[in-house]
């Protein structure tokens, strides 16, 4: 059967790559090192399949709709937003994978929206980018936490429980990482925009770090935005990655607080038993 045989929390922030040079050197080294940490480290597990936990930013794909939870199970390429500065180009998927997910969770519930097609934003594509080896095939799924109506904490952990034991009951011999991405402090397009809030990315790691999911899953909308911004609440994304694996221990990997580019930037490994 598959496996799921680790996952990382890592940021998505379009900044680290859009204006690489806003940073101070030295910061911007640190963070390029930990998504090369990342990298050596999925290259490390032998993994040939990346789940990759995103949140729309594109106004709902181009639709006008706003699911709660997308996955995409065809053709890939991105990102759309050309400013990222890295050229738009194919990703390969694992089609066969990725559906039997999508069956896997319309049998236990999970009613969300399909994508045969689809076009990565920067949520999924930085860290396609700069952590996910070339060899590795994606499989990208969107959850609603960057604007409202916003999927709740608890449905994170559902969705993230499905997604690991979809892994366990594939048939083939996959090894799969699953990655959550975003945040952690920043106000998106708020008067505050700019401004991080170390004190809440610690406790956010600290409580990654001790593996509180359920924590973490806890934390209120009202909470979130008023202490780390409305950006801060793609810590679900973090939530789906950490709730799929049922054992791992935890690892902080790297922290900077960044306001040039409008984020705290949270890297941790999560380590599965061999």
């Amino acid at each position: 059967m598959a496996r799921l045989v680790g996952g990382f929390c890592l940021p998505h922030d379009p900044l680290i790559l859009g204006a690489a040079g806003a940073a101070p050197k030295d910061k911007a080294t640190r963070v390029m090192a930990a998504f090369e940490q990342v990298r050596q480290g999925i290259e490390a597990l032998n993994a040939d399949t990346a789940i990759v936990i995103g949140d729309d930013h594109v106004t709902m794909f181009g639709t006008g709709c706003m699911p709660s939870i997308l996955i995409g199970i065809g053709d890939l390429e991105g990102p759309v937003e050309p400013w990222l500065g890295i050229g738009r180009r194919p990703v390969p998927n694992h089609a066969p994978l990725a559906e039997h997910l999508m069956n896997f969770g319309f049998e236990r519930g999970f009613d969300w929206a399909v994508a045969k097609t689809l076009a990565l934003d920067h949520s999924t594509m930085v860290p396609i980018h700069l952590a996910v080896p070339a060899s590795v095939r994606s499989i990208p799924i969107y959850i609603q936490c960057g604007a409202t109506p916003l999927i709740r904490g608890r449905r994170c952990l559902q969705l993230g429980r499905m997604i690991g034991a979809a892994v366990a009951a594939w048939p083939g011999d996959e090894r799969v990482v699953i990655l959550g991405t975003g945040g952690i402090s920043h106000w998106v397009g708020m008067a505050d925009m700019g401004r991080v809030n170390e004190d809440f990315d610690q406790r956010i790691l600290r409580m990654v770090r001790a593996r509180d999911v359920e924590g973490l899953a806890a934390l209120t909308d009202e909470e979130i935005v008023e202490q780390a911004g409305n950006g801060a609440l793609e810590v679900r994304n973090w939530v789906v990655a950490m709730a799929a694996l049922p054992t791992y221990e935890a690892e902080v990997l790297a922290y900077e607080p960044v306001p040039e580019w409008i984020t705290g930037l949270g890297f941790a490994a999560l380590k599965v038993p061999a």
